[in-house]
């Protein structure tokens, strides 16, 4: 097949090859964090590898599950499945699978390792209130994100984190149960255990950081592709509007459990303020809003 007309975005690429680089680095620190509190080379090499094999290869398995979506077939779902062909046709891509999350908020995600196993899948929420064109839009901006190829390395990211956490109670957890000894041994290893945790906590953070940074600009990325794709940035920005507004009408405590799945949304389930802009996962609405309207400027004069 010939090369997705979904244009790319260099400054993506670049930014996902840094992180990537510095994940790397990060593992290789809890790797070695593990074997210095005992643990054995052969376990911690399972450990990470099982780790990333699962994170990459069953991602598309673990965000439909958490989200509560299957899939559908065309004779389910024509008009969803109709808005796919059609994007899939501008853009000259394999059609992903489809998906609907049964959850009345309104929203969307991409998943998957790579274009051949993604799944595009949408909420029963954002079917019910967005126009026909609205919901092109929204979709073509979950295909940018299959075409950049950047789900994958948000989804190997998020393992850094996990593996820092595990790490960082084990080594607290070791520290006081082993700090009830008088011998200066013991005292020197709940030392080692604490400054471990410490470590590990500080590339909890690191990762979490560098997780972030590369999902606010994925989604200007997939906002400008997307647009571009439909030639109508204005329809995605009444999309965001849209979406953003009834997001408030949605009972706190559901957007609370979907809340782990921000990363991957079309529109983050709770959004914090401007003081949380470092530790959000998308860029705040304005600058999105602000990006599309440029973007209708340069391709509309």
């Amino acid at each position: 097949m010939a090369k997705s007309k979904i244009e790319t975005d260099h400054g993506l690429n670049v930014r996902m090859f840094i992180t990537g680089l510095l994940l790397v680095v990060l593992y290789l620190i809890i790797t070695t964090l593990l074997v210095y509190a005992g643990v054995a080379i052969g376990f911690v090499i399972v450990i990470v590898a099982a780790l990333i094999f699962s994170q990459y290869y069953f991602s598309d398995k673990i965000a439909m599950f958490s989200m509560h979506a299957h899939e559908v077939t065309p004779a389910q779902e024509p008009k969803l499945h109709e808005i796919v062909d059609r994007l899939c046709l501008l853009a000259n891509m394999p059609k992903p699978r489809v998906g609907v999350a049964e959850m009345d908020m309104p929203n969307a995600f991409a998943t998957g390792r790579n274009p051949s196993h993604a799944v595009i899948c949408a909420t029963r929420g954002i079917m019910a209130r967005l126009s026909d064109e609205e919901l092109e839009a929204v979709l073509a901006h979950e295909l940018s994100h299959v075409a950049h190829r950047d789900v994958a390395v948000m989804t190997i990211a998020s393992g850094v984190g996990m593996l820092a956490g595990l790490v960082s109670r084990m080594a607290m957890w070791g520290a006081i149960l082993g700090g009830g000894g008088r011998g200066g041994r013991n005292n020197n290893a709940a030392a080692m255990e604490m400054v471990t945790w410490l470590v590990s906590m500080v590339i909890y953070v690191i990762a979490y950081l560098l997780t972030m940074a590369l999902s606010r600009y994925r989604e200007l990325a997939a906002d400008r592709s997307g647009a571009i794709l439909i030639g109508k940035p204005s329809v995605l920005a009444s999309a965001l509007v849209h979406i953003t507004g009834d997001m408030g009408r949605i009972p706190r405590t559901d957007l609370r459990k979907a809340e782990s799945m921000n990363a991957f949304f079309f529109v983050p389930a709770l959004a914090g303020g401007s003081a949380a802009a470092l530790f959000s996962t998308h860029p705040t609405l304005e600058k999105r809003l602000d990006a599309l309207q440029k973007l209708e400027r340069e391709l509309n004069g």
